[in-house]
């Protein structure tokens, strides 16, 4: 406490005790009156010096405040814990909390059950399902069954967690244009350039149904798959996501969930990032042609093009180093054209139609890629010889991967192991350096004819923001394998992961994206405490990344113990 004396208008002299701190919001220091004490020449008609009479008193009531905030523990050190206690509990999640209403969730979720008569409260539910998959990972019953290691009070049973979700797929569309509302008004939202990619996502079955199909795994597995289509702003905070049968090809998932984005987001003209995966005819003419005036930015396949590209790409002449000067023995190299390319367009009654786009192709390589290319081949052309070595020690299944440069290489339709039917299987090695000549060698084609190359490749680099994005969905949210089977509840469950990502992500803005997703979630874990003493809490961890988190939310992680009211408190304020 201090004393303060401030000089009216009049040219009187007014006293009043006051306290200093610091606002958490802003970071800024304010002052509180505590106690309004009069003007200084009235003051002294009852005190001989009023200054020094109240800042005795100031004093004295600093140490009276001190005195209360200390608490005398009588400890039992050969006290037991009663059976089964579990009293720890986490307090990371008021950070996941404060962006949660934020966002204004909670909001949109009591509103979509306004009208509908269940007995549970969905926000509640979906509150549980989105904290227990950033902190907690793992089937909706785990999540329930954890409930009690938040201070939270989840009054809902493990059936009513179920019923909830084909809600939560009703609302999925709903929910993900809300949510770009309230993070472009209040975070802000780049959406000029999108970038796109697919992955997917395997279910502990055998056999696959209208959603769950066989098709490619990005982990090589055999089990049935869907597929996830995900579009990002340029700060790498998902947009919209849509699911797909298994054995949907990633170009065939392009137009559908782009063509959402462009509809449904508001976005004005957009500059679409992708892998060559996505590249075809159809998806760039429905970015470029016609009366659309959008442009894309895409990876493109040196090996898969045309031979007059490729003798493009192999000559030496206009590459150039870094420092803009003919490359020779540089270990960076880049040049460019702008073409006109026909590209197969498919049209009304599918007629195939030749269509011109006019594109900048830029092309580099790296020798750094190309050692990369080597080190990986290398294991993959050993496999190879020793295949040729010895062909009965391979089946169909342990040669994925070199078969690519045997020839006559057959197999026991019955068994899967090599037949040597039509003779021994052979190395050829035509194929092995027709493939290393291009090593290190990358290329983008993009319409934005304006951009230069340096822009152009700093702009493809963002994609590894949505690379990034599928790796924590699936292994920090621990997205896959998925366990549960109806449509609907599938539809759901990857509506809490991409809730969870969004709070994520935004958390690592929030931080200026000082820590990955990993130290993040790492750190909101480690942020817990245990009951010391009756409503007294204990708690253990501090660090850099808790303390950026508290500053950045305005929450108060610092503190060594707290009451139970305190801590209801700070998780009060994070739902305001």
């Amino acid at each position: 406490m201090n004393l303060k004396m401030s000089r009216r208008s009049t040219g009187r002299v007014y006293l009043s005790i006051v306290r200093n701190y610091r606002d958490k919001e802003s970071g800024m220091a304010k002052t509180v009156t505590i106690k309004s004490l009069g003007y200084l020449d009235e003051l002294e008609k009852s005190f001989a010096d009023p200054i020094a009479h109240f800042q005795a008193v100031a004093r004295q009531m600093t140490e009276e405040e001190t005195v209360k905030k200390k608490l005398t523990l009588t400890i039992n050190m050969e006290e037991e814990l009663a059976e089964g206690i579990d009293d720890r509990k986490n307090f990371g999640y008021a950070a996941i909390l404060k962006i949660y209403h934020e966002l204004r969730l909670d909001d949109f979720f009591k509103n979509k059950a306004r009208h509908q008569s269940f007995e549970y409260n969905t926000n509640s539910i979906m509150m549980l399902l989105v904290i227990s998959r950033l902190l907690s990972p793992g089937s909706k019953k785990k999540a329930f069954e954890e409930k009690g290691r938040y201070f939270e009070r989840f009054d809902f049973a493990l059936v009513d967690v179920y019923r909830a979700l084909s809600h939560y797929a009703g609302i999925a569309n709903d929910l993900q244009q809300f949510l770009h509302e309230q993070i472009a008004g209040k975070y802000g939202r780049n959406t000029q350039t999108i970038y796109y990619d697919v992955t997917n996502f395997y279910f502990e079955i055998d056999e696959a149904d209208e959603l769950r199909k066989h098709g490619w795994s990005k982990e090589n597995r055999r089990n049935p798959i869907v597929q996830m289509g995900l579009a990002m702003d340029a700060d790498g905070v998902p947009i919209h996501y849509e699911i797909f049968p298994g054995n949907k090809l990633d170009k065939e998932t392009f137009r559908s969930v782009i063509g959402a984005v462009r509809r449904r987001y508001n976005t004005g003209r957009i500059v679409v990032v992708a892998d060559m995966g996505i590249i075809t005819g159809d998806n760039i003419y429905y970015l470029t042609g016609g009366k659309n005036y959008n442009g894309y930015v895409f990876s493109f396949s040196v090996r898969g093009g045309a031979a007059a590209f490729k003798n493009y790409v192999l000559n030496s002449e206009g590459y150039v180093a870094t420092n803009g000067k003919p490359a020779a023995d540089a270990e960076f190299k880049i040049k460019s054209r702008r073409i006109a390319r026909d590209i197969n367009v498919t049209m009304q009654g599918d007629k195939i139609y030749k269509k011109t786009v006019y594109e900048k192709q830029i092309v580099f390589w790296a020798k750094k890629y190309a050692d990369k290319a080597r080190a990986d081949r290398e294991k993959v052309v050993k496999k190879a010889l020793a295949l040729v070595a010895d062909p009965a020690k391979y089946t169909k299944a342990t040669s994925y991967g070199a078969a690519k440069y045997i020839d006559n290489l057959e197999f026991d339709p019955e068994t899967g192991e090599v037949s040597l039917a039509k003779g021994r299987p052979y190395f050829n090695s035509d194929k092995l350096l027709e493939e290393e000549k291009y090593d290190g060698y990358y290329a983008i084609v993009t319409s934005e004819l304006h951009m230069s190359d340096s822009e152009v490749i700093s702009t493809y680099r963002g994609l590894w923001e949505i690379e990034e994005t599928f790796k924590i969905t699936k292994s920090t949210l621990e997205a896959r394998p998925v366990f549960v089977s109806r449509d609907e509840r599938i539809n759901a469950h990857f509506l809490t992961c991409f809730i969870a990502l969004v709070i994520l992500r935004l958390l690592q803005k929030k931080t200026e994206r000082r820590y990955s997703t990993e130290r993040i979630v790492d750190c909101l874990n480690r942020i817990s405490c245990s009951r010391e003493q009756d409503n007294l809490y204990l708690f253990d961890y501090r660090s850099e990344i808790s303390d950026a988190i508290g500053d950045a939310l305005g929450l108060d992680f610092k503190r060594k113990r707290m009451r139970l009211c305190e801590v209801k408190n700070i998780l009060s304020l994070s739902k305001k």
